[in-house]
């Protein structure tokens, strides 16, 4: 399968961090090695603010959650949403960033566990996948 450009939302990278055997963690791993991870300061901000979360604490160190943080930082492509004229896409206005992202940086997938991403009719040239859709598209290839 053809390298792709893609947004993972903050649910699925937190996901993939805490069950290494999962659909989630293989898609992420899939796109580190094939594809590019795509982050702007609003999805970005959003994964550090709930990686902090206490109901993490016992999941992951603090250090652990500092490395998470950088390596992501490090490996992704960074794009910067214009400042104008983006418009409400989805029902929920905090999941538009990630739409907004895969727009601005020409991502083919948006993957996501959240219904309200999944169940909208996506921007031309842009596939909203779950995690298992995901994987299993890259495993018909």
């Amino acid at each position: 399968m053809k390298a792709k450009r893609a947004v993972v939302d903050s649910n699925v990278l937190i996901s993939a961090t805490l069950s290494p055997g999962s659909s989630p963690a293989r898609i992420v791993f899939w796109l580190l090695e094939h594809g590019r991870l795509l982050f702007c300061e609003e999805t970005f901000a959003e994964l550090e603010t709930r990686l902090w979360r206490p109901k993490f604490d016992r999941y992951l160190s603090l250090e652990n959650r500092l490395l998470l943080l950088h390596d992501l930082s490090a490996v992704g492509e960074w794009i910067k949403l214009p400042p104008e004229g983006l418009r409400p896409l989805s029902r929920d206005a905090d999941d538009d960033k990630f739409i907004w992202l895969a727009q601005a940086g020409g991502a083919e997938w948006l993957v996501s566990g959240d219904r309200d991403l999944l169940d909208l009719e996506p921007p031309e040239g842009l596939r909203i996948l779950s995690p298992a859709d995901a994987l299993a598209l890259i495993e018909a290839s």
